[in-house]
């Protein structure tokens, strides 16, 4: 039974939501504040973390960001709108993926369980892409002998650009393969998401030389020369 950590400061949402996830399969810990929501992820250990951005006290932004700099675990943003500011504030601050509000149990239940989804072990084998190995036996990365701490849905977006080594993915192809979208989604996720990727597998993430950018296409995966 996954374990969820909402942090919610409408009651009614927060009310509604936790019960909707419950009947889902869930296991639901709720918090009213960023501030209660850090001590609650200090006591427990959840699977995952939804997460509203706009909160009294500490935002969204700023919870995301503190999770991030100790842990990798999923975060899930709600959100008012989904061509705002506020989207790619969030995924630039860590976010997994986004669901806007009003948020249906049913929908946010589906994006749940395909960031959960991103952490299984699919294959047995490995890929060397200069000093990065990927184990997809283990699900873990390491650069130079050092393992990398990557979110579930950085490590599902390297094993698919490693499955197709110097082929070009599309956007939607990778919105589709790693956050299970089937319409036309937000390129936003795929690009913040390669951002962060970059800046944890790159010798120097501006001049990136594993992960490529393909002009009018989106993104390969390169062994460096």
């Amino acid at each position: 039974m996954p374990f969820l950590l909402l942090i919610e400061d409408d009651d009614a949402i927060r009310t509604a939501l936790e019960l909707s996830l419950s009947r889902q399969g869930h296991r639901v810990a709720t918090a009213a504040t960023g501030e209660d929501g850090l001590n609650l992820l200090r006591e427990q250990r959840p699977d995952l973390v939804v997460l509203d951005v706009m909160l009294p006290g500490i935002d969204g932004f700023e919870v995301c960001r503190r999770i991030r700099r100790t842990d990798q675990l999923p975060i899930i943003l709600l959100t008012a709108r989904s061509d705002d500011i506020d989207v790619v504030v969030g995924l630039e601050s860590g976010a997994d993926d986004y669901v806007v509000k009003p948020v249906q149990g049913r929908v946010l239940d589906a994006r749940i369980r395909a960031v959960l989804r991103r952490g299984e072990r699919e294959s047995t084998d490995s890929a060397t892409f200069g000093n990065v190995i990927i184990d997809r036996s283990a699900m873990t990365v390491t650069k130079g002998g050092e393992d990398l701490q990557l979110t579930p849905t950085e490590l599902r977006l390297l094993l698919e650009l490693s499955r197709r080594p110097g082929q070009a993915l599309s956007r939607q192809q990778l919105l589709r393969l790693v956050w299970e979208h089937d319409y036309l989604g937000d390129s936003r996720l795929v690009d913040a998401c390669v951002q962060r990727l970059r800046a944890k597998v790159e010798d120097v993430p501006s001049s990136p030389t594993l992960i490529r950018t393909v002009r009018g296409v989106g993104y390969r995966l390169d062994s460096p020369q």
